[in-house]
């Protein structure tokens, strides 16, 4: 996501918006590998079967996806054993791990407070079990995209019960299906000016920073094989505003984990920019700090907006290979980055070529080309590059919690916690104790515009 709150708002409004794709001459099965033809992409670039990105990507051990519309998936097609649609091919052919845009979101599954409307959702569900894709469950606490009745109906005695069951009815349905749930989505925000750095969401003003806890170990009860991940925007750049919130989030993590809250990854959504500041070796090194922790980072929405890159398709295809190329060569070397989506992988279906996506039109009125494959669903010079850097990625490893000969030392990397009852510390057998009024209380961190009581300061 930006962090420009109108476009936030824009890309998640998205989801409703109506697509049409162009349909090829039809295929003997679905189920066969898919080979585009010369006349709808790109003379002599080759991109099914063993030159698709899943392939390069499974080569290294690694599971690369995208975010679809479960509306423009031909599911009917796929179940009557054979399909004209070019999208839907194109994400069969393309991705091993799905994530749905917005039909897994509050807005999408609640029409009112005593209703669910799993229409959309199921349909994605379906085209996935269809086809063997893996599924990223797409968010289950997060301050936007939230229904219109929720601001009359949550107040502080019903909300915590409003998100416990909300969890246990949307992970439940697809327990034992999701690879991995994004559980808390967004929940830091140093600019609310809160000592701990969490954002001044209706979560937290309804419940308390204890939402966080409670929205882990629901999930965990609720379905308790997928994978449980913080997802989070802004931290990519070593800019003071990024690497502050960067920071906090950290601090954020390693809090969780401390008190035993079930975690398995932190997502970094990637939304990032062809022009500007780039991401550089703050982000590495936030990476390696979540390793230690035991914990993979997934590279969860990865974009690139084109807005200011001046030129035509080639100028643009050039700036956002670049990103791709040095942003993975960064990122995929780091052996606990297991899993990598972009946001979309056309950019007829990317939120930043909406006709109502404020703000990201680029002056000469052309679309962005954000993606690996265009607005004609053509493969694009990023394409390539990002095959290239699947190809160049380490081999993908399961995260393992740092020995504790080299584990960061508590006396460092917690230094000086302010006046106030001690917090629980976990004993053999005996689950530890929750302080949520002491949980969030921020320690130093670099970057951070609390000042460290010591030289020393924090490990990060």
């Amino acid at each position: 996501m930006t962090q420009n709150g109108k476009q936030q708002l824009t890309r998640r409004r998205f989801g409703q918006m109506a697509v049409s794709l162009g349909g090829s001459a039809a295929l003997p099965g679905w189920s066969r590998s898919f080979a585009l033809q010369a006349q709808d992409v790109a003379p002599k670039v080759l991109v099914g079967g063993a030159n698709s990105l899943r392939a390069h990507a499974e080569a290294r051990g690694l599971l690369y996806g995208v975010a679809v519309d479960p509306a423009l998936l031909d599911v009917e097609g796929l179940a009557s054993g054979e399909t004209k649609d070019r999208y839907t091919l194109l994400v069969l052919t393309q991705a091993d791990i799905l994530v749905a845009e917005n039909a897994m979101k509050w807005a999408s599954l609640r029409p009112t407070a005593d209703k669910f409307d799993f229409s959309l959702a199921d349909r994605f569900m379906t085209f996935a079990g269809q086809t063997g894709k893996r599924v990223r469950g797409h968010n289950l606490c997060w301050h936007e995209a939230l229904p219109p009745w929720f601001k009359d109906v949550a107040n502080k005695d019903n909300a915590r019960q409003m998100l416990e069951a909300h969890i246990r009815t949307v992970a439940g349905r697809y327990r034992g299906q999701i690879h991995s749930w994004d559980v808390v989505n967004e929940a830091v925000n140093p600019a609310d000016d809160r000592l701990d750095g969490l954002r001044k969401s209706p979560w937290l003003e309804l419940i308390g920073p204890d939402y966080l806890e409670l929205a882990f170990k629901v999930t965990a009860e609720a379905d308790p094989q997928a994978k449980l991940v913080y997802n989070e925007f802004g931290i990519e750049l070593d800019t003071p505003e990024q690497t502050v919130k960067r920071g906090q989030v950290l601090l954020l993590v390693r809090r969780l984990k401390a008190r035993g809250i079930p975690i398995h990854a932190v997502g970094v959504q990637s939304h990032l920019q062809a022009d500007g500041p780039q991401p550089g070796p703050g982000l590495v090194k936030f990476v390696q700090e979540i390793a230690r922790l035991g914990l993979a980072v997934y590279i969860t929405e990865m974009d690139v907006n084109t807005r200011n890159v001046p030129g035509g398709p080639d100028e643009q295809d050039t700036a956002v290979s670049k990103v791709y190329t040095d942003y993975l060569g960064q990122m995929l070397a780091q052996p606990n980055v297991p899993v990598l989506l972009n946001w979309g992988i056309t950019g007829a279906t990317s939120w930043l070529n909406a006709t109502n996506a404020t703000g990201n039109q680029r002056k000469d009125g052309s679309p962005q080309r954000p993606l690996p494959f265009d607005d004609k669903l053509k493969p694009t010079p990023v394409f390539l590059a990002l095959r290239a850097a699947l190809d160049a990625a380490q081999p993908a490893a399961a995260p393992a919690a740092v020995p504790a000969s080299v584990a960061p030392n508590p006396a460092a990397d917690q230094p000086t916690l302010p006046p106030g009852p001690p917090l629980a510390v976990p004993t053999p057998n005996v689950p530890p104790q929750p302080t949520p009024q002491r949980l969030y209380e921020p320690f130093p961190v670099q970057g951070s515009p609390i000042p460290p009581p010591s030289p020393s300061g924090a490990a990060y």
